[in-house]
């Protein structure tokens, strides 16, 4: 059979060709037929095998991993980046992607690949609105993603819960619970998405009304609809813009709030201006013909850096303020592409730019993206951006409000959507036959995250102590001001 990757894709459109397939000698095969192929993957790989984790005598030291990945990251905000690392193992955890991409590499793999998240944890997924003005709950980040192996995405999923579950406070078997409740939801909706067209998987949407109305604690049931129904009402000039910024003179600008949004004295060289036109071009060049009608009504106000999250701290991200008249805002964040943390382990990016990588591994993935994602190349030293709208009535999971119960059922979600992303990318039979429908690789996984989680300490007590011994530096947010 010939499945047309996106990788694939991607490649005959950089030489210039076009796909094809030769479909006398490649049939389609039937769902049954691939899910036994993937059954068939478990004679070389058993599910039992991805139990556990040890480190191998080998195993590439992580601090120096963490300091490898700060090159090329702008100096003065690297501090930062540690120092939103080190308040617990589970804030080390979120920034140590490429540590455990490296670990990752090193287990079993079933060699079922799909575009993985590459980044997958707890707090990457989240709600927000569909262009429709639906909310859904995804996944929403998407830096790392790259073609790779299946089971990375759902190991690092089910450790994220391990990790976190320690730090709200549950015991070995709570933990272990939650992460098989993630990996079992998985395998179940990976079944289901076997059993669907292609079309059907596609179409289905994971509506985050109904995600509230299955959830069994009915007090945080009752707080997630408010917190949904504010988020409905929340526009972009009545809520984003008194916060983000102010009218002071003729024309609006973004606030001040160092360090984590601030304006750079290179924006008022002739350089930057001239480099900010190219790669407002450029993106407008990468939307299709009627989003680029929609964008080409709006006028560029101000542009200021802005420091987001915990492993992009230090990489160049922007905030842009265009209005279409007086009351008519719209925020653009230009978030800086680099290399894929899974590209060492996984193989290059068939896109020459890694904003594109980036844009087209989320619109594969998320059941419904933002109209305004695009990709654009070059600021004075050359980068790629991936550029999307600021907020989009976006909800975040609080989960060190989650009571066991809730924990739980949140991991069930983000398990069926992790399910469905990987499904789009078309493996649905071949991993749903290689997973059964036993608990086998729910069990092993989850004592995969459990060890896992023991070796995220180990590497969190030897960051805090690079910190406290001055090998690496960390800065609090009011403390960075400064820098």
């Amino acid at each position: 059979m010939v499945t047309w990757t996106m990788h694939q894709n991607a490649t005959l459109a950089r030489s210039g060709e076009a796909p094809s397939a030769d479909l006398t000698t490649a049939p389609y095969q039937s769902p049954e037929q691939r899910r036994a192929a993937g059954k068939a993957l478990r004679e070389a790989v058993p599910r039992r095998s991805h139990a556990g984790w040890t480190a191998p005598a080998d195993r590439a030291d992580p601090i120096e991993l963490l300091i490898a990945s700060n090159h090329g990251r702008l100096p003065h905000l690297v501090p930062i980046r540690h120092g939103r690392m080190l308040p617990s193992a589970f804030a080390f955890f979120r920034g140590a992607a490429a540590i455990m991409a490296a670990d990752l590499a090193r287990t079993p793999s079933s060699g079922i690949r799909v575009q993985a998240c590459g980044d997958c944890h707890l707090l990457n997924f989240g709600g927000f609105a569909t262009p429709e003005r639906r909310l859904i709950f995804d996944i929403n980040d998407f830096d790392e993603t790259l073609p790779a192996p299946f089971e990375w995405d759902v190991k690092r999923l089910a450790a994220s819960f391990a990790v976190a579950g320690r730090q709200l406070g549950l015991d070995r078997d709570g933990c272990a619970g939650a992460a098989a409740a993630v990996v079992g939801a998985y395998r179940e909706q990976m079944a289901q998405f076997a059993r669907m067209r292609q079309l059907e998987i596609w179409y289905h949407r994971g509506d985050a009304d109904q995600f509230v109305a299955e959830m069994q604690d009915k007090r945080h049931q009752k707080f997630l609809r408010t917190r949904i129904e504010k988020a409905r009402r929340r526009g972009a000039y009545d809520h984003d813009f008194p916060r983000l910024a102010e009218n002071s003179g003729s024309i609006p600008r973004i606030k001040d709030n160092p360090p984590l949004i601030f304006h750079s004295e290179r924006q008022r060289s002739r350089e930057f201006q001239e480099a900010m036109s190219t790669a407002l071009e450029l993106y407008r060049r990468s939307l299709p013909d009627h989003c680029r009608a929609l964008f080409e009504r709006f006028q560029l106000c101000d542009v200021a850096l802005k420091v987001v999250g915990v492993g992009s701290v230090g990489t160049t991200c922007a905030v842009a303020l265009f209005m279409a008249a007086e009351n008519d805002p719209l925020f653009l964040q230009f978030k800086e592409a680099r290399a894929s943390v899974l590209e060492p382990y996984a193989g290059p990016s068939a896109y020459p730019n890694h904003g594109q990588r980036v844009a087209a591994g989320q619109r594969l993935m998320q059941s419904a993206g933002d109209m305004l994602l695009g990709w654009t190349h070059g600021d004075m030293r050359g980068r790629d951006f991936y550029v999307r709208q600021l907020r989009d009535m976006k909800i975040a999971p609080l989960v060190h409000e989650m009571k066991p119960l809730v924990f739980r059922n949140y991991g069930v979600r983000c398990g069926q959507v992790l399910a469905q992303a990987h499904a789009r990318s078309g493996g649905a039979p071949e991993i749903s036959g290689y997973l059964g429908t036993k608990d086998t690789f729910d069990t092993a996984v989850a004592q995969f995250a459990l060890d896992y989680a023991d070796q995220t300490e180990r590497d969190y007590k030897l960051f805090v102590k690079a910190v406290r011994e001055g090998h690496l530096q960390a800065a609090s947010e009011q403390a960075g001001a400064s820098a």
